[in-house]
C-alpha cells in the first residue's frame, strides 16, 4: 500500500537588512518567500557593535533556519553563525565585506557622526552609498529614493549606531574559514563599495562557498535585479548549490 506523507515544511528564513535599511530592502524576496515559509526580518537593533546586536537577537531565533543578509547585515549574519553554528542550515551573503575598517577609514567616518547630528543625514547617506555604487540603469533613481526613505525612517540616532557598528566590525575571516554549511556569495558586477575581487576572496575562503555575479547591478542587487537574485536564492534554498565558480 502506498502511503503518502506530507513533506516537511520549509525551514524558516531569516533576513538581515544592511546599513540603515529595513524590510523594504528585501521587498521582492519577501513577496516570493513569504508565501511558502516562515520569514523573519531582523530589525536594525539598538546595539552599537556586531557583538551587542547579535547577543540581543540570537537567543530569539528559531532552532534551525536559513540566513540571507545584505551588506552590514552580512556581518551580523556571520556573527550569528559564529554564536549558533548548529542552527544555521545555509547562508547567503549579498554585497558583504568580511574585513574590518582600516584605522584611517574608521577615523574618517567620525565626521559623519557630527554631520548626522546637525541635520545632514541625507548628505551622510549619499557619501556612504553614492549613486555610483549602483548600476547606471533607468531604475537607479528609484532604488536610491527607497534607500533614502529607509534612512530617513530610521533616523539620525540609528545612523549613529549603525556607523559605530560599521567602524567596529571585526575581522571575520577566522569564522568564515570554519563555516561548513552551503554558502552563496552574491555580488553586483558594478558594485564599487564591495568590488568583485572582495566577493571572490570571500567565496574562496569558505569551504562550501560559491559566487554568483549579478549583471547590471551594483551594491543592491536584490533591488536592482530582483528577479535574477530571487531566482538564485530560490534555487539555493531548495538545496541545490553549484560548485565554486569565480566567473
Amino acid at each position: 500500500m502506498l502511503v503518502l506523507r506530507n513533506p516537511l515544511p520549509p525551514e524558516p528564513l531569516v533576513l538581515v537588512p544592511g546599513f540603515m535599511a529595513d524590510a523594504r530592502s528585501f521587498m521582492p524576496q519577501l513577496a516570493r518567500f513569504g508565501a511558502d515559509r516562515p520569514v523573519i526580518v531582523l530589525s536594525p537593533g539598538l546595539g552599537d557593535s556586531i557583538e551587542k546586536i547579535t547577543a540581543d537577537i540570537a537567543p530569539h531565533l528559531p532552532p534551525r533556519f536559513a540566513l540571507i543578509a545584505h551588506g552590514l547585515g552580512g556581518n551580523i549574519a556571520i556573527e550569528i553563525l559564529r554564536k549558533r553554528p548548529d542552527a544555521v542550515t545555509r547562508i547567503a551573503l549579498i554585497s558583504t565585506d568580511p574585513l574590518p575598517d582600516s584605522p584611517p577609514v574608521a577615523a574618517e567616518r567620525e565626521a559623519l557622526l557630527v554631520a548626522a547630528k546637525t541635520g545632514n543625514l541625507a548628505a551622510c547617506m549619499a557619501q556612504l552609498l553614492p549613486t555610483g555604487a549602483l548600476h547606471d540603469a533607468p531604475w537607479r533613481d528609484e532604488v536610491m529614493a527607497l534607500v533614502m526613505d529607509m534612512a530617513e525612517t530610521l533616523g539620525p540616532i540609528q545612523f549613529q549606531r549603525h556607523l559605530r557598528v560599521l567602524q567596529r566590525r571585526p575581522d571575520q575571516q577566522k569564522t568564515l574559514r570554519k563555516v561548513h554549511v552551503p554558502t552563496m556569495i552574491i555580488a553586483g558586477e558594478s558594485d564599487t563599495l564591495v568590488p568583485r575581487r572582495r566577493a571572490e576572496f570571500l567565496a574562496a575562503m569558505m569551504p562550501q562557498g560559491c559566487l554568483e555575479i549579478i549583471a547590471e547591478a551594483g551594491h543592491l542587487p536584490q533591488l536592482e535585479q530582483p528577479e535574477a537574485v530571487t531566482k538564485l536564492l530560490q534555487t539555493f534554498l531548495a538545496g541545490r548549490l553549484p560548485t565554486l565558480m569565480l566567473r
